[in-house]
């Protein structure tokens, strides 16, 4: 095999095009999402890791099914996304997967790359869409003691205007 293999340890948030050779420690349930464009699709995401760590693997539609618990495949061309500010790993429509013939004996359970939070850059870079809809909305709550102010500071602090 002379394809280069990423270990799960290594993935970051810039991952693109990555081969993982990975063993399934978990699946979970099967749920069906609605895209921004309005199509349901089903959705499973499998905890699956090397030596170095475990990550989430996200399976849309066809590609759930094609792995099971203990199973060891690769990943190539693989590629990593944020979701909510953690990674998850992704085939993607150029990427594909299938079961590996080395199979992986010990999975590092302890160190969850999809547990640590990455900042995310803004999606909208005037201000933040979300900062100003919510500080606004606070700007008019009387009698709560102060207690949504921390909220604000926590915008202000992410370097958003405020108005």
């Amino acid at each position: 095999m002379d394809k280069v293999l990423t270990k799960v340890k290594d993935l970051t948030p810039e991952s693109k095009q990555v081969n993982v050779l990975a063993k399934v420690v978990g699946l979970s349930e099967e749920r069906e999402i609605t895209s921004r464009f309005g199509e349901a699709r089903k959705l499973v995401e499998a905890t699956v890791g090397d030596e170095t760590g475990t990550v989430l693997l996200t399976l849309w539609n066809d590609q759930i099914g094609h792995v099971a618990k203990d199973e060891t495949f690769l990943v190539d061309n693989g590629y990593v996304s944020l979701v909510r500010g953690h990674i998850r790993l992704n085939v993607g429509k150029y990427g594909s997967f299938a079961k590996a013939e080395t199979p992986i004996e010990t999975v590092n359970t302890a160190l969850d790359v999809s547990a640590v939070e990455y900042e995310r850059e803004p999606r909208y870079r005037s201000g933040g869409y979300g900062g100003r809809r919510e500080g606004g909305s606070r700007q008019f709550e009387f009698g709560t003691g102060g207690g949504n102010r921390g909220g604000n500071r926590e915008h202000r602090d992410r370097g958003r205007r405020r108005f």
